[in-house]
């Protein structure tokens, strides 16, 4: 047996016992398994083979019981692991219910006073990287009570850019689940993260990137999409994006010009946000800096998604005509009481129907967005009003063009104009199938053509 597998045997008698002075031990067991991972490829390998249970070990060691003076150690072994590995252990750890240990770890550790900066940030990078193989971590951080951790750690330590960055790319996996979008707003994160980001600076990108990113999810939720407008960020976004793209000569930054514009693009699904975006001169902003853009080929990204916001947003204008109704009228053979069609033909003729108001009434109700994780749609049944239910008027009329009298000179071409087929006998008519008699015998002659 490998020393490993032995360090990992250790570690199952002690989840066993669960004494408080096995501590010390665990700390050293767990420093040494730390050690061999990262200094020997053979252990890493031991550890992250398929039929290895060195995660499951770990993982059962902090379920079990967490050592304050050793925690920092196991979090420390799994990042190693998750990070060398890359995405198939981050599978792996989801499966075993690695997510919900890890909430709680960061739930307990969140209690000291003040928290471990270093066991924090593992913990966050960790959540991090495994988030998104965990479809429901959003649920599960909003049922933990994790949301607000990661949240205050971002507002106390905002000059600690170490910290702050892995707790915005879980915030960023937060995000994604609509309803912690909204509870996170209300707790004022989208002000938050407007103190992060800023004009153009070759400091801290990443951390400008990630921000962006946590943003433009944010900014996705109509509700937090309105608190942006209320408070004037459409104008500070639109300026941001115009300093960066005026410094960054060489598109290094390509992509968090593109963060930039994906913030616009969602606050602008609102109306409030397009008549801000409007008001700002947006549109003279990006139609400028789209064009600058052409005749570089890798910046296609900026162009596109500006082109998309400038679309949405441009103002409604009318058709350069008198009325919608086509110049060749065709009388309808039936014209409804009520609808949109009777509406139309009783209109008198110097009225304007041309006015679409219905863009009109796109932010007219508040929504109150009370998101659930259950889709209610598929058990709701729909009417359509297009499709019609009546068997009566389903029923094709059959209605002769001429009167009979005039038709009574076809009659000999077709019967059945006069004919009562119901008295006729047709079942009777009917061929038979062909029974073999046994008094027909013989040979069959087939009728060929005769030789000359």
């Amino acid at each position: 047996n490998s020393r490993t597998i032995a360090l990992l045997s250790q570690l199952e008698k002690i989840n066993l016992d669960s004494v408080v002075g096995e501590s010390d031990h665990a700390r050293h067991v767990t420093s040494k398994i730390l050690h061999l991972v990262q200094s020997q490829e053979k252990t890493k390998k031991e550890m992250t083979s398929k039929g290895s249970t060195g995660i499951e070990v770990i993982l059962s060691t902090l379920e079990v019981v967490f050592f304050s003076c050793c925690g920092c150690g196991f979090i420390a072994v799994l990042h190693f692991i998750i990070m060398k590995c890359g995405g198939r252990r981050a599978s792996v750890l989801v499966t075993k219910g690695g997510t919900q240990i890890l909430l709680q770890l960061l739930l307990t550790a969140s209690k000291d006073s003040p928290p471990n900066e270093e066991l924090m940030m593992l913990l966050h990078t960790l959540l991090a990287k495994i988030g998104p193989k965990d479809k429901k971590i959003g649920m599960k951080a909003r049922i933990n009570g994790a949301l607000n951790i990661s949240l205050n750690l971002v507002k106390h330590n905002l000059q600690n850019h170490r910290l702050v960055l892995p707790c915005l790319q879980v915030l960023r996996v937060y995000s994604t689940n609509s309803v912690n979008a909204v509870s996170l707003g209300k707790n004022g994160v989208v002000e938050l993260m407007f103190k992060i980001i800023g004009p153009f600076s070759k400091r801290n990108t990443s951390l400008m990137k990630v921000a962006l990113d946590t943003l433009a999810a944010l900014l996705k939720s109509k509700t937090n999409a309105r608190r942006a407008v209320d408070r004037g960020y459409v104008q500070v976004l639109l300026t941001i994006y115009v300093d960066w793209h005026r410094h960054d000569s060489r598109h290094r930054y390509m992509l968090i010009r593109k963060g930039v514009l994906q913030c616009i693009k969602n606050v602008t699904n609102i109306k409030l946000g397009r008549k801000a975006f409007i008001d700002a001169n947006g549109m003279k902003i990006l139609y400028n800096t789209s064009q600058e853009c052409l005749a570089v080929r890798t910046l296609d990204p900026l162009v596109n998604t500006s082109s998309l916001i400038m679309r949405k947003c441009f103002p409604k204008n009318r058709l350069p005509l008198p009325t919608i109704k086509s110049a060749f009228h065709f009388q309808l053979p039936v014209i409804p009481a009520s609808g949109p069609v009777a509406q139309l033909y009783n209109l008198p003729p110097d009225v304007d129907d041309v006015v679409d108001e219905s863009d009109d009434n796109d932010d007219v109700e508040t929504e109150s967005e009370i998101e659930t994780e259950i889709d209610d749609d598929k058990d709701q049944h729909f009417k359509n009003d297009d499709i019609e239910t009546d068997i009566n008027k389903l029923k094709p009329r059959q209605e002769l063009g001429r009167p009979m009298d005039e038709l009574k000179m076809y009659e000999q071409f077709f019967p059945e104009l006069s004919e009562n087929f119901e008295e006729w006998d047709l079942v009777s008519k009917e061929p038979k199938p062909l029974v073999p008699d046994a008094n027909l015998s013989g040979p069959i002659v087939v009728p060929t053509a005769s030789v000359e």
